[in-house]
């Protein structure tokens, strides 16, 4: 009786550890393909166009200055459409520039500036205007415009920093 007590011990172990080897792999497996689905690479509008063919159906994001007399908006479709101007990630970049507001102006006023054309489903945010900062997630479609999957705008201008002097108590 020993001896079969035993093989059913073994038996028993072998079970529990493939059964532990087969939830850590799925585990390992879900963690992947989750992390692939949210992960974005950020690039500059000059690094996506540069890339344009390795970076095509990448989930992607991208900075720009908005072009103000790009934008359309289409009511009956709910379609969004712009350009954005190349700006510099490089916070010292923007800093030999004269700071974010100048390179926005720059990159939006010089025609040689490369420029991406983007789409957008959903209504226009109250802050896409000429020289804005859109930080755009998405991809990069065959046609080489980027279908914007979130719109995010900052306008540096509109939040000037504040002296303690000049509050009024």
């Amino acid at each position: 009786m020993t001896t079969s007590g035993t093989a059913i011990n073994k038996s028993n172990k072998i079970k529990f550890i493939v059964g532990g080897i087969l939830f850590a792999v799925v585990v390992v497996i879900l963690i992947i393909s989750v992390t692939r689905s949210t992960v974005a690479f950020y690039v500059s509008v000059r690094e996506l166009l540069e890339s344009e063919e390795n970076l095509t159906g990448q989930s992607l994001r991208v900075s720009g200055a908005v072009i103000g007399d790009s934008i359309k908006y289409n009511s009956e479709t709910g379609w969004l459409s712009f350009t954005i101007a190349h700006i510099p990630v490089d916070d010292a970049e923007i800093e030999a520039l004269g700071g974010i507001d100048a390179a926005l102006h720059q990159a939006v006023g010089d025609p040689d500036t490369p420029r991406l054309d983007v789409s957008y489903q959903g209504a226009p945010p109250d802050m896409l205007r000429d020289e804005a900062q859109a930080i755009l997630t998405g991809s990069l479609e065959p046609d080489g415009s980027f279908l914007a999957q979130e719109l995010l705008l900052k306008c540096p201008s509109k939040y000037e920093e504040v002296s303690p002097e000049e509050i009024e108590e």
